[in-house]
């Protein structure tokens, strides 16, 4: 347990952790805006290990101090509109550790906030860490189980006695701003990080914006997913690593044009695993209604040159792309490797019913690659296709990222052409007539918040 060194301090010990109403202002990097939270009885840091039920209240504001666990089978609640920060210099990050739940469900009009410690206009991408679900699912690495990746020592998956139904809790009307901080070189915490969390587990209506890394990420794992946003990210929008084999459906990333990773930054990033070896079981995702809009879809502009792909597919991954729209990125589909060259002949890597439209290379292969990746693209049946103008997608682009218009316009292909037979005939998904991630309905209105930097909390 780590305590205070003001002893001064009013200090709780609730299950393991510290609360303490401190006034939370901190000496920061030579380069950064000094935090400028005022004192207040009103601010509770959040510390070390929580092991008994606990719950984060409206009437509060939070503060998450280095790493904070939740362990020992205990649940987090957060109440509808609670705000809860993340401190920077002990990188801030709220962690569900296996058996452990976080109830997190806002509503449209109240949704539950995780954001930056600093003052509106000083926020800046990795200001906190994330938040961090470990669950007891099926992945591919070695003994069924790992580390997660950015630094915390939070183990995922279920070892010898794996279970893809397992239920890391629900999460629901949450926005996540300014997270995603790197603990050291490759080892990032996203701004929501899944381990091996199971389909048990509720994620539903949650916006990701500004998040230092990826703004998704999945190590392994059954959990399924509806109406996320990936909003203004750093590197990839939705990445999928170990095994992941849980479904998404009505999902939109936005980019901005300036920002992107010295990585590589795409909209979908899916490996197998890191090696693209033949572990079981495979990374096999199924996206649905995906609207994944690139640096062209956001300004006419030059944008940064370390964008690359709307999806890269590689190291032997399966991912699915169904029923979606993908606009404005240098590349489209970018299949890597002759393992997911093979995927794809086989039907296992699967692309239907999707647009791809103003990407300078909409499909390629890596060096060496003999797949014919247009001729399976236009395969007969697949309802694929290729447009150089996105006008002709009847939406309204390039998209506003302070006050995006998203449902497309009346006659839009958009609005057709979906197909929930074969790998999208899943009871999870919500049959629809329209291809991308709207049709008549914008379900981000409300809670989804497109100017966190100058919003107070």
């Amino acid at each position: 347990m780590k305590f205070l060194k003001n002893k001064s301090l009013w200090a709780l010990l609730i299950g393991g952790a510290l609360l303490s109403a401190t006034a939370c202002k901190k000496k920061d990097d030579d380069n950064d805006t000094p935090d400028t939270t005022p004192p207040s009885s009103d601010v509770i840091v959040l510390q070390g290990t929580i092991t008994h039920d606990t719950t984060l209240t409206s009437d509060k504001k939070w503060l998450l101090q280095g790493f904070v666990y939740i362990d020992n089978g205990a649940t987090i609640t957060i109440q509808p509109g609670t705000v809860v920060k993340g401190d920077k210099d002990s990188k801030g990050t709220l962690i569900i550790m296996r058996g452990a739940k976080i109830h997190a469900v806002g509503t449209s009009s109240s949704p539950i906030v995780f954001t930056s410690n600093k003052a509106a206009g000083s926020r800046d991408y990795g200001d906190w860490g994330g938040v961090i679900l470990c669950g007891r699912a099926n992945n591919n690495q070695p003994g069924g189980e790992a580390i997660i990746e950015g630094g915390p020592t939070a183990m995922y998956g279920g070892a010898g006695s794996p279970n893809d139904a397992d239920n890391s809790g629900d999460m629901e009307y949450v926005r996540i701003e300014f997270a995603g901080i790197a603990f050291q070189p490759n080892q990032e915490i996203n701004g929501l990080t899944f381990g091996a969390v199971g389909s048990g587990t509720v994620i539903d209506h949650i916006q990701v914006s500004y998040s230092g890394d990826d703004s998704y990420e999945w190590f392994g794992g059954a959990v399924n997913v509806k109406h996320l946003v990936a909003f203004r990210g750093w590197d990839d929008d939705f990445d999928t690593d170990n095994g992941f084999r849980g479904k998404g459906q009505f999902c939109l990333g936005m980019r901005d044009h300036n920002v992107a990773d010295q990585s590589g930054s795409n909209g979908f990033e899916s490996d197998n695993d890191a090696t693209g070896s033949t572990a079981s079981p495979y990374t096999m995702p199924i996206f649905c209604n995906m609207t994944v809009f690139g640096p062209g879809a956001e300004s006419n502009e030059t944008a940064n040159p370390l964008f690359q792909h709307a999806a890269h597919i590689r190291r032997n991954s399966r991912c699915n792309i169904l029923n979606s729209v993908e606009v404005g990125w240098p590349i489209g589909i970018y299949i890597d490797g002759s393992l997911c060259g093979d995927n794809a002949t086989q039907d296992l890597l699967q692309v239907r019913n999707t647009i791809i439209a103003n990407c300078a290379d909409p499909l390629d292969v890596s060096s060496g690659s003999t797949f014919d990746v247009a001729s399976w693209f236009n395969t007969s049946g697949y309802g694929n296709s290729v447009v150089s103008d996105m006008s002709t997608l009847g939406l309204n682009l390039p998209v506003t990222l302070t006050n995006p218009t998203l449902l497309p316009n009346s006659g839009s292909p958009l609005l057709s052409g979906a197909d929930f037979s074969g790998n999208a005939s899943d009871p999870f998904f919500q049959p629809v007539s329209y291809r991308g991630a709207f049709g008549s309905d914008n379900w981000t209105n409300g809670w989804c918040n497109w100017d966190p930097q100058n919003t107070a909390y």
